[in-house]
């Protein structure tokens, strides 16, 4: 009567296992049959323990990949110079871009106000997925003033550095004017992209970069995973 069921056992045995270090944030644990034959249970069992784990917050699954220890959240400042390589690589880890979207369209409206151009004027869109030690961190939509920068997609498509891709246009510098910060739930589309549970938290920022003189030159928003992102704000910004 007194006795614990067999799960929680396997349970405390793999958080202890991580707590020593034997996985670290961002292992991928042993397969289900690994740990099944360690431990002498069947699936069901074992699955009882993961979901366990992962309701604390200790492991998530990724569908098709297995189960990882969860990492520790990435500190992300948010300056006026925000660069996604060198953020991550300050924080110790190791960035990394999946593009998603390249096109070239007219404006919506929010999109030519922001970038203070005409109505319907083209403008470049850089859609994709940033990641961190290979996990995705952030899904970013990008748009820029396609008449500015009329080479913009092609250097994305050789390298999609943003910073990269406007030196390469002519802008060596830029920084951040505003942003807007929200909080928000993840959407079973958002979900999939950034590997969380629909309805997950995440944070969406809306901002604004200006060159030199002060126009306009990029509108972007981004959705960062709420659990593996802390966005961080220096004295005198926000």
């Amino acid at each position: 009567m007194g006795r614990s069921p067999l799960w929680t056992a396997i349970r405390e045995q793999i958080a202890a296992d991580i707590a020593r270090g034997h996985y670290g944030p961002g292992d991928r644990l042993p397969t289900e049959a690994q740990l099944s034959e360690r431990f002498g249970v069947n699936r069901h069992t074992l699955r009882r323990a993961l979901a366990d784990l992962a309701a604390s917050g200790m492991v998530h699954a990724r569908r098709g990949a297995g189960v990882f220890v969860r990492h520790r959240p990435t500190a992300y400042p948010l300056g006026r110079r925000v660069r996604f390589h060198q953020n991550l690589m300050a924080a110790g880890r190791v960035p990394d871009r999946r593009i998603l979207l390249l096109e070239t369209r007219s404006a919506d409206t929010r999109e030519a106000a922001a970038l203070a151009l005409a109505p319907g004027a083209l403008v470049h869109v850089f859609e994709g997925l940033s990641l961190a030690d290979g996990a995705p961190i952030a899904l970013f939509h990008s748009v820029f003033p396609a008449a500015r920068f009329p080479g913009l997609m092609e250097h994305l498509r050789a390298n999609p550095s943003v910073t990269a891709a406007l030196a390469a246009e002519g802008l060596p510098d830029y920084t951040r004017a505003s942003t807007e910060i929200t909080a928000k739930t993840a959407t079973p589309t958002l979900a999939a992209q950034l590997q969380l549970q629909p309805g997950a938290a995440v944070l969406r920022t809306v901002a604004i970069n200006i060159d030199g003189a002060g126009q306009p030159i990029e509108y972007g928003r981004t959705w960062f995973a709420g659990e593996r992102v802390a966005l961080t704000l220096g004295a005198g910004e926000g």
